[in-house]
């Protein structure tokens, strides 16, 4: 769906209405197993705030919905979403309440109560069955709790679940939040209008993952850089020795014809030239770098190589556009983090249209604090995903059925 088809919070009346709100506030927590839990990483608590702001300044009274984990239908008491109230009283700096349970007694008092400009956040919406299943009775239950709808969980938007789809399908004022709204339409320019040229840097574990991307990406990127655990079947594909390190045997068709398919429209396909390589897949491994198509016997690749990393920035230096989804090796452990910071400095450093897609990568981007200096992080990694693939979002599609579109 366009961006421009996706109704914004303009397209709602809201001073006094009472608005349900689909927010993604699926957070890390510290402290679980009865201590005291509190959120380790606020990044998509603090992206929900702008629509909050706006919704309490025009008045309205919100009804806050987000899962967080994957409890299965059953109530887990380390994911609860109290410890996220808390944090988002904080930065919001207005109290939240924070209900005992989804659509019980606790939940209806709550709403109940609200007054202009007050926020409720619902229990973990996977606490109930319904919500994955997307039932028609607990969609019903969410949809009384009000009389329009505004969807901001784009991290969520790629799941058929009852808060997703089944709300917007009962109400007829529906809107996007100014997150969602924003998601879109950055992830759509990539698609229809990048500034050239357009350099995509795909890491991460699996090919198999981002086949479906690279499919929809070479007809318009001009680079595609390609690092990660990933790179060891495409090198594989090619006949290189890439010692123990990680390949699909099942895909190695799929990347020979994506190798030749990128040498036919005239994308310049860069593999690494050299690895971070070791023995053993823990932390503090000994290692060395060697080159990419001649790996010891018994050795895996773990990050790219120095050399990778000055080849992969000069790509991202001069480019118009610069996607970038999936880290460069095991970026969580220090001795195979250089591959990953490298090529995050670089894309902070340009001067282009910058996109980081979201999961692992903008964890990193994170960490190494350089989020204000590129264009956009993606608060969805799967969901961005499957946007890049050209697959249309249910929880996108769902905005374009209600009356405000």
């Amino acid at each position: 769906m366009a961006a421009n088809a996706i109704p914004g919070l303009d397209s709602l009346r809201l001073a006094g209405r009472c608005v349900l709100v689909r927010a993604d506030l699926n957070v890390p927590l510290t402290g679980e197993g009865g201590q005291d839990p509190r959120v380790a990483d606020d990044l998509r608590i603090e992206e929900s705030l702008p629509t909050l702001r706006r919704l309490r300044g025009e008045g309205a009274r919100i009804v806050l919905m987000s899962h967080l984990g994957r409890p299965d239908g059953k109530v887990v008491d380390d994911l609860s979403l109290a410890p996220v109230a808390r944090r988002l009283s904080e930065l919001l700096a207005a109290p939240i309440g924070a209900a005992a349970d989804v659509v019980g007694p606790d939940a209806r008092q709550r709403v109940d109560n609200l007054g202009e400009g007050d926020v409720v956040l619902l229990e973990n919406l996977r606490f109930e069955p319904g919500e994955t299943a997307n039932d028609d009775e607990f969609a019903a239950a969410l949809a009384r709790f009000g009389d329009a709808y505004v969807d901001d969980a784009f991290g969520a938007a790629h799941r058929a679940h009852a808060s997703v789809v089944g709300v917007p399908a009962l109400l007829d004022d529906v809107a996007a939040g100014v997150l969602l709204e924003r998601e879109v339409a950055v992830l759509s320019r990539l698609l229809t209008d990048p500034p050239r040229p357009y350099t995509a840097v795909l890491g991460g574990a699996k090919v198999s993952d981002k086949l479906g991307v690279i499919d929809n990406l070479l007809g318009r990127v001009d680079r595609l850089l390609i690092g990660g655990a990933m790179c060891y079947t495409f090198l594989a594909s090619q006949g290189f020795d890439v010692g123990a390190s990680r390949i699909e045997q099942d895909r190695l068709d799929a990347v020979r014809d994506v190798m030749e398919r990128a040498d036919r429209e005239g994308v310049e396909l860069l593999l690494p030239s050299d690895v971070v390589a070791a023995a053993e897949f823990r932390a503090g491994a000994e290692h060395e770098t060697v080159a990419a198509g001649a790996i010891p016997s018994g050795m895996m690749g773990l990050d790219i190589g120095p050399e990778t990393v000055e080849r992969f920035s000069g790509r991202i230096a001069d480019a118009g556009s610069v996607l970038w989804n999936g880290p460069m090796g095991v970026f969580e452990w220090d001795a195979f983090a250089a591959g990953t910071e490298g090529v995050a400095r670089a894309i902070a450093a340009s001067d282009g249209f910058t996109v980081v897609g979201g999961g692992d990568s903008a964890a990193a981007i994170r960490k190494l604090g350089l989020p204000s200096q590129v264009t956009h992080v993606s608060t969805g990694g799967g969901a961005a995903l499957e946007f890049l693939e050209g697959i249309e979002l249910p929880g996108v599609a769902a905005l374009g059925k209600g009356s405000g579109s």
